[in-house]
């Protein structure tokens, strides 16, 4: 049985019953009295009526808001896979569709250069209020999340005081950390894929698509399938503007490498540390008997700078 309201087996109805009863001094104070309501308690901690009790009488009043702690060591280039980017998207978005002001704040630690872009990739799906709520936390990190969270509840290696029964300061065994995602949730490489254009390159032929980057820092985004056959693909920037150059003339800054597009999807990023014209090259020109076909988008995603900060060092 689910355990929810129309789907509880005898022993489940009967813990709701014992439940009810006994949080009936702060039934009337509850934000909410339905037995919906209840059984998300019981739920949580496996129909214990113990502990569930215990977990609705922790603080004595409801909770309205949550803070939420972004530890952002390890954050790279590799996390700005546009697929996963855009699930993230969709879930801010159903989190601020469903429960509007659930937030308190976000606090931003160990920010790494590159977050102001991945933060640009993510902000448009939250609403101004939302983006007020963010603050990005300097070196002193520690100090300033014990100005908004007890020490008690905080763990050890976040600068509180909270450890596991084993010792360990991270409390794995209360916060479920995230790392790296098994191979079984792997999507099956014959799962075709199709991109926001379609083109096909002509044998001996390549091509060159032009970006023009107004702004240092800006991120060149790409993603790419083939159908078939490899495919080449580098980057160059243009030496002299506003004229067209062959590729040896232009100074490549991604190298060119035949990718196997045609067997796994590929996808990437460059940070174009300067400003100026910069060409995406598709390179079949070492293939003199057959065409390629492929499907890519690329999107050019400008550096944040107005994010709020805290003890930034």
């Amino acid at each position: 049985m689910s355990g929810r309201v129309g789907d509880l087996s005898p022993k489940q109805a009967e813990a709701l019953d014992e439940f009810r009863e006994r949080i009936g001094d702060v039934h009337d104070k509850l934000p909410i009295q339905s037995d919906h309501y209840l059984l998300r308690w019981l739920r949580a901690r496996n129909f214990s009526i113990n502990k569930a009790e215990a977990m609705l009488r922790k603080l004595e009043k409801p909770v309205e808001a949550i803070t939420l702690i972004y530890d952002c060591e390890g954050l790279g280039m590799k996390h700005m896979y546009k697929p996963a980017v855009e699930a993230y998207g969709e879930i801010l978005t159903m989190f601020e569709d469903n429960y509007p002001e659930g937030l308190k704040r976000v606090l931003v630690i160990k920010a790494p250069k590159i977050f102001p872009i991945a933060y640009n990739l993510i902000k448009h799906f939250l609403c101004e209020e939302t983006r007020r709520k963010i603050i990005v936390v300097g070196s002193n990190w520690k100090d300033v999340l014990q100005k908004y969270v007890a020490p008690d509840q905080l763990p050890v290696a976040y600068g509180g005081l909270l450890v596991d029964p084993d010792g360990d300061p991270y409390c794995k065994s209360k916060i479920k950390y995230g790392g790296v995602v098994p191979k079984s949730y792997y999507i099956r490489e014959s799962v075709k894929v199709q991109y926001d254009n379609f083109v096909t390159i002509s044998r001996g032929s390549d091509l060159q698509l032009e970006y023009e980057i107004l702004v240092r820092n800006c991120l060149l985004r790409w993603q790419f399938a083939g159908d078939g056959a490899d495919i080449g693909f580098g980057i160059y920037m243009k030496t002299k503007a506003g004229v067209k150059q062959k590729v040896g003339d232009m100074q490549e800054v991604f190298p060119t490498t035949r990718y196997n597009a045609h067997l796994v999807p590929e996808d990437g990023s460059y940070t174009c540390e300067e400003p100026g014209i910069y060409v995406i090259r598709f390179d079949n020109t070492y293939s003199m008997l057959q065409s390629k076909k492929i499907s890519f988008s690329v999107d050019v995603v400008l550096p944040e700078t107005h994010t709020n900060s805290e003890g930034q060092a």
